[in-house]
Formats: C-alpha cells, structure tokens, sequence
C-alpha cells in the first residue's frame, strides 16, 4: 500500500504537470502497471481467503519451501506487483529526461520531481531482485532446485542477503516521494524560498544511492563477519547524514517565514516530529551492541511504524490536503481537518511509543501473545489504535464529504508557485489550457494566498 501511494498517485498526477508535459512519457504503459497493480493486488487478497500466509511478510527459507500453506499465490502477488513498480520507474525516468520544458533544466526543477526521479531509479534497479528471489523459491519448492537448502549445497542466509538488498532499498522508495512533498509544502506555507535547494536535491539522490548499500543491518544476527557488521553499522549511520540535511533545510526554510498553519503544514510538521522519532531510533538498530539487544523485539516495528507510517503515510495524508482543491476543485473544512490531525498524533503515539518501551524490556516481535509485565503497554497501544482510527475517519469523512457539499476551490487556494498551479482547477485532460510561464523559479512566491 505504501510504494505506491506518493510515487504512483501523486507522480502520476503531478510529476508531468511540474514539468511542463501533457502526460507521461509512456502512457499505455502506465495503465499496464496499473493492471499489474490490480492483478497482483487481487492474488494477495486470494492468497488470504485461501488459509493466509503463515511464514510471515519475508517468506524466508526454508519454511517457505516447507510450510504446508500455499505460497504460490502472495508470492505471485508480490512478483507482479514489482512488475508494476519497474513500469512506473520507468515511465517517471523518461517523462522527467525526455518531457521537460526546454526552459525547465535541472536545477530549475521542482523537489517533488527530484524526489521521485530518484526514487524511479531504485524500482528499476532493485525491484529485479526481490524478482528474482521470489522465482528462485518456488523453483526450489515446485522443482526441487537445491537453492537455499544447505544439505543439497544451498546457503539459507543467501536468502536474506536477497531479500534485504531489495526490501530496504523499498524503505526509501516509500520515504524520498513523502520528503519531495514535503519540500513542496514548507516553501508554499513559509512564502520562502527553500533553504539550501541544491543539498535537498542532491540528498535525495545520495539517499536513493547510499540506501542501496545498508541492507545487512537487518542481518546483524544472522551470522556475518565482524568486519562486515562494521561496514554495515558505519553505512547505516552515513545514510542518516542526507536525511538530516533535508530537516535542517526544512527548518531552515520556516526560520523567520511567514508560516501559515494550514491543514497540509499541520500534517507536514507532525511528520517532521513522527520521522525524526523513527530515524533515530533507525540509529539505535544500526548500532552493534544495541541491535543485539532489540533485534527481533517490538522496539523494531515501533521503529518501522514511525518512520513509515508516521513518515510517508503521514505524508500521504498531507499531500491529499495539499493537493486535494487541484485534484477535485472542491476545499474542506479547515476545522475537521485540524481536528483529525490532533486526534490522528494523539493515537499515533500512543499506539505505538508503548512498543519502544515493551521493546526494550524484552517483549518479542510477532507473538501472538505476551507475558504478564507487558500486558500495560498492550492496553495503551489498543486505546491509541482507537484515537487513531477516529482521527483517520473524521480526515476521510470531512475530504469525501468536500467532494459533494465543498466550497468551490480557487486556482492556487495557497499561493503555490509550481506549475500545477498555473493550471485550471481542475486540469483540463493535457494539462495545461495555455503554455505555462517559467520566468520564475519554483519556489519564488510573488503571489498572496488567497483566501480560502
């Protein structure tokens, strides 16, 4: 669900009309990867009315090979779903090399772009691999390929070697498109320039091509050379070096604007807060000795969950308010919004800090059940989960309900200084009613934001 929500619903919505074009480069292939999503989407819904997936989201060896469940079918579903992922990489490197305005160079290129181009690269490079993974556990459950069964010559531990090479490298093809946004919102609401364009572009690239690297501090237990867990602590520790640098340039961008806290600002300064929390925490498990301690625990999906949920889904929620009178043409009530936002934080955390506490204490991972001195953590998890959900429900019903009885959404409802802000609300079907202008900058704002 997280891959494509920012990359695939924003990027294919605005990525061309930032850059000037009509569509994306591949328009026929874009819809096959949106078959490909739907396939593979359904087949893992199969694979649950089929008696689920008890080896886990990682299907790691030997028990995919073993277990008596069918894996054929999520494994399938993931396959296919790559498929998908590549198609739209693809599609986004071309549209960006090849359809850009004349006048629009690289530099003059919006952070949103940036960050998805980045992110097209590691689909198109990484996304083979998990392929190929997936393929090679079947062929050795189905044909008795001997690929990962160390009695017949094969070595488990290249499985997740495999696997990890991919599935971290996904980590930040779910976090470089939410960062883009991001950088979109902090300009706009500041009526800033951004701070320090040319670092969060180029961070967006080092994060994409340093991420690729760090993949073995999901192994620290595993079994690996000392040297080799060095190696992989130091990246670990050196991929946080970029990220930081796009929150300092936040930062840098709100110190002495004229911040509005709208409904998308909101959302935004919360991820701020949210995905600090996770990518320290990131550090934590990057660290040898500590990782020892909480690797397998519930201190690892407290992490994942403030840095994915609270970083790209958050993102993802923001974006929808930034976005949404561009998309629909319709504005929301600012009221509900701020009040989902306040309700959605409250529960976040209290859904999920309790595990960083249970975590360290001991309490494992995926566990269908828990020990007595943990039983207080679960119950504050439980009631934030249900702040959480109302919070989320009262975001949906108030952006469902702007679709019908909405105010009229003016053109540039924030005084947006991209090109989809040129354009009409919403855009005509080639996007722009006349060439757009790009005498200025994308984050130069001449304009007031008008009322909304």
């Amino acid at each position: 669900m997280i891959i494509p929500s920012v990359p695939a619903v924003f990027g294919n919505f605005f990525l061309p009309i930032m850059v000037g074009a009509e569509d994306v480069a591949f328009p026929r292939l874009n819809l096959l990867s949106w078959y490909c999503y739907i396939t593979g989407g359904f087949l893992a819904l199969v694979s649950i009315a089929a008696g689920g997936v008890d080896t886990g989201w990682t299907f790691y060896v030997p028990y995919s090979v073993k277990t008596g469940f069918n894996v054929l079918y999520p494994m399938s579903a993931a396959f296919i779903l790559g498929w998908s992922s590549i198609l739209t990489g693809l599609n986004f490197i071309t549209t960006v090399h090849r359809l850009r305005r004349p006048e629009m160079t690289w530099f003059r290129m919006p952070l949103f772009v940036w960050a998805v181009y980045a992110t097209s690269w590691i689909q198109v490079i990484a996304t083979p691999v998990i392929g190929i993974t997936l393929v090679s556990v079947l062929l050795e459950r189905y044909l008795g390929i001997p690929l990962f069964d160390p009695a017949r010559g094969g070595d488990p531990i290249l499985y997740e070697h495999l696997f990890w090479t991919y599935s971290h490298p996904a980590v930040y093809i779910m976090i470089l498109p939410a960062m883009g946004v991001v950088s979109e919102i902090i300009p706009t609401f500041s009526r800033k320039t951004i701070f320090g364009y040319k670092f969060i572009a180029f961070s967006s690239v080092a994060i994409a091509s340093i991420g690729s690297l760090v993949w073995g501090h999901h192994m620290f237990t595993s079994g690996m050379a000392d040297f080799a867990r060095i190696v992989f602590s130091f990246l670990t520790f050196f991929v946080a070096v970029p990220s930081a640098v796009k929150v300092f340039n936040w930062l840098a961008t709100m110190y002495r604007g004229s911040v509005y806290l709208g409904p998308p600002m909101v959302w935004t300064l919360m991820f701020i807060f949210l995905f600090s929390i996770g990518g320290l925490t990131g550090l934590i498990l990057g660290s040898l000795s500590l990782n020892i301690h909480v690797h397998g625990t519930s201190f690892v999906p407290a992490h994942f969950h403030y840095t994915m949920f609270g970083g790209a889904i958050v993102v993802f929620f923001a974006g929808m308010h930034y976005w949404w009178p561009k998309m629909f043409g319709r504005m929301y009530h600012f009221g509900r919004a701020h009040a989902s936002a306040v309700l959605f934080f409250i529960g976040f955390n209290l859904t999920y800090f309790p595990l960083f506490l249970a975590g360290m204490h001991g309490m494992p991972r995926r566990y269908a059940d828990y020990l007595p001195e943990f039983t207080i953590y679960h119950r504050l998890s439980t009631i934030g989960s249900w702040i959480m959900v109302a919070g989320i429900l009262l975001m949906l019903g108030n952006l469902i309900a702007a679709l019908f009885n909405g105010r009229r959404a003016p053109s540039n409802p924030w005084g947006g200084a991209t090109l989809e802000w040129q354009t009409p609300t919403p855009p005509p079907t080639l996007n722009f009613a006349k060439p757009p202008d790009l005498s200025r900058g994308p984050y130069e704002y001449p304009t007031e934001v008008q009322d909304a």
